[in-house]
């Protein structure tokens, strides 16, 4: 018999041991297995109401069973049972941090149905608010992640300048999170007094705050330490899960909608796509940051740029969109959000099926898992922003 535990042949200990191995002595009685949790659904640290059922083998992680469905409420049926316009004030409640791209792709949809042409105006505005989303969207991605590492500060300095951004919002939308907005043939309104002026102060002083997020967290120690090659995947299997947004340009592939697929008028404007190298979960808390940075030079060239004339077209008092099917998405700020149409010529849409990167991105919380402590996979899950309202739509 060895002198070390670990060269025991533990498989010859687990039966009832009829035979003892050291005579004289009290029958030694080794039983290993597997020990299960449950992190959630009311999770301190779980982004939304999300149920990871853990599998671990002492502090390490062999297994992770994601269980969704506890915000279901039925979306994509209830548009089968309201008119066009009726469901287009549910939408901005999906993905309740980025509603502006849960309105977007579907009135694209009907205007792609009833080809109608938005006016140059409204697309302008729809990027200028977009953009402004995807920059508070990154503010929680960035407080909650630090938050969920241990880290309070950065929390509080996100939602400082998160208020910020959500008052010009209000000052354009009239809401601060469920815009109802977009209008199926431009926007509901046009710009505020006072709105350009302090979008364009915002521009100006946010930069700065972004340099001090990077200055207390991107090269703090215990933060490298909990983010440097932890969560990581590769460029092939962020293909194979389907992953987009910053969950896939992390690990070095250029994919985003704003300039795959050229809609609205992106193509007007001068910015980068932050990537990443290695697909981990500092890479990813990096694009977000970098992203930030690019969203303000788009608002810049959009303000700048902005064309006159109206913001919607007249649409009749009832829609009737023709028959058919149509596809379209938008480059949200966790990644691709599509809305799949179909139309029967009546009042209501017959079928609404929607595509949500969160609902993706959970799907491969049992490939990056397992190999990591227990204490890392708060941290892991999020790095890549989960959004609960639109996975259980």
């Amino acid at each position: 018999m060895s002198d070390n535990i670990t060269d025991i042949d533990v498989s010859s200990l687990q039966p009832a041991m009829e035979e003892p191995l050291m005579t004289g002595y009290e029958q030694p009685v080794f039983r290993l297995e597997e020990m299960i949790i449950n992190m959630g659904p009311q999770h301190p640290s779980t982004h939304g109401v999300l149920r990871l059922v853990v599998h671990l083998d002492g502090e390490l992680v062999i297994n992770v069973d994601p269980v969704i469905g506890y915000l279901h409420r039925g979306m994509e049926k209830l548009a089968e049972n309201r008119t066009y316009l009726q469901f287009l004030s549910m939408a901005s409640r999906l993905d309740y941090l980025s509603g502006i791209f849960m309105e977007w792709p579907y009135v694209m949809c009907i205007e792609k149905l009833m080809e109608i042409e938005v006016p140059p105006r409204a697309e302008y505005l729809r990027v200028i608010v977009g953009e402004l989303n995807r920059i508070i969207s990154h503010h929680m991605s960035y407080g909650d992640f630090l938050l969920n590492l241990g880290a309070g500060t950065p929390f509080f300095w996100a939602f400082r300048d998160r208020e910020t951004v959500m008052d010009m919002l209000e000052m354009l939308t009239g809401q601060r999170m469920m815009y109802n907005y977009m209008r199926i043939g431009g926007v509901r309104y046009d710009m505020t007094d006072g709105f350009e002026e302090a979008c364009r102060r915002f521009i100006k002083d946010f930069p700065p705050k972004i340099d001090e997020y990077e200055k207390l967290v991107t090269d703090n120690e215990i933060f490298l330490s909990r983010t440097l090659g932890l969560g990581a995947i590769t460029p092939e299997e962020a293909l194979d899960y389907g992953l987009s947004g910053p969950n896939i340009r992390a690990t070095g592939i250029p994919w985003d909608l704003r300039r795959q697929q050229h809609y609205s008028v992106y193509d007007d404007f001068d910015f980068e796509i932050p990537l990443g190298r290695n697909g981990d979960s500092f890479d990813r808390y990096k694009c977000r940051i970098e992203e930030m940075r690019q969203s303000l030079r788009i608002i810049e060239q959009a303000l700048d740029g902005i064309p006159g004339g109206p913001v919607n077209v007249k649409m009749p008092p009832v829609l009737r969109p023709p028959a058919g099917e149509v596809f379209c998405a938008v480059e949200s700020p966790r990644g691709e959000w599509a809305d799949y149409l179909v139309s029967d010529g009546g009042l209501r849409p017959y079928r609404l099926k929607m595509r949500d990167p969160s609902f993706v991105a959970i799907s491969a919380l049992p490939r990056i898992l397992p190999g990591h402590k227990i204490a890392d996979v708060i941290g892991i899950g999020g790095s890549l922003d989960l959004i609960m309202g639109g996975v259980d739509r």
